[in-house]
């Protein structure tokens, strides 16, 4: 499979959305449309990493979109470090955008994606950290047919936004799609109580999901740093492509 790789501005009310694209091409034959993923990234936007993982995804079959999450507050192709100040600008920003604000962009970049020439229409979402928070909120939107979180932060405490008070596990029930949940059974940000408000959360609702812990870390799937976890994320990109084979 060939991934070309193309940015395209998307109008959402709060700006221009700058969107990376992963088109993929099966070589000796003709273009054909194929499903697509909204893939969410960490606080640090699209990094090299996260560009990485996109491929990944698209060399599988999914035409990949990868919003800069934070464009109403930074300028178009902005990356933020893998250092402290980078963390900190990204966990500033994610506490000052309001949750509409998030779920606008999620609304506009699926039904950009929905009519892309090269989508066949069917729509999943795939995310990492803070991504993993805005693609369970991607799953509330009926189109969305399976849904990808690893690590998502913010979701068992609901202090995404502004405010701090995100309403993302309260609204689990208008779910419809399947549910994929992976974890690093080592991760500060989504301690073993924070998991068992989660776990109970989507019992309650009834949600159709599935559930994975690793022995790694928070940003166990980032491949730059001390934290990356190669056999872990194999497993977990795996079972995510496994779903979204069987619902998109």
């Amino acid at each position: 499979m060939i991934v070309t790789q193309s940015d395209t501005d998307i109008s959402t009310p709060t700006g221009r959305m700058r969107t990376y694209l992963f088109i993929p091409q099966q070589p000796g034959r003709p273009p054909r449309p194929r499903p697509g993923l909204l893939f969410f990234s960490e606080i640090f936007q699209a990094t090299d990493p996260v560009r990485r993982l996109a491929i990944l995804l698209a060399s599988h079959g999914y035409v990949v979109a990868v919003p800069e999450i934070y464009h109403s507050h930074e300028p178009a192709g902005t990356v933020l470090g893998y250092d402290e100040a980078g963390k900190a600008r990204g966990n500033s920003l994610k506490s000052i955008i309001p949750m509409g604000e998030f779920d606008q962009d999620i609304r506009e970049l699926a039904r950009f994606l929905k009519a892309h020439p090269a989508c066949s229409g069917h729509l999943g979402a795939f995310g990492i950290c803070l991504g993993g928070h805005l693609a369970f909120r991607a799953a509330l939107f009926s189109e969305i047919a399976a849904t990808a979180c690893l690590y998502p932060t913010d979701l068992h405490s609901g202090t995404l936004g502004r405010g701090g008070h995100a309403d993302s596990l309260a609204r689990a029930g208008e779910i419809r799609g399947e549910l994929l949940m992976v974890f690093g059974r080592q991760d500060p940000h989504v301690p073993p109580d924070g998991r068992s408000v989660i776990h109970e959360a989507l019992e309650k609702a009834d949600v159709y999901f599935s559930w994975h812990e690793f022995n790694a870390a928070h940003a166990f799937a980032r491949d730059e740093g001390e934290r990356y976890d190669a056999d872990a994320t194999r497993h977990a990109t795996g079972l995510a492509l496994e779903m979204f084979r069987r619902c998109l």
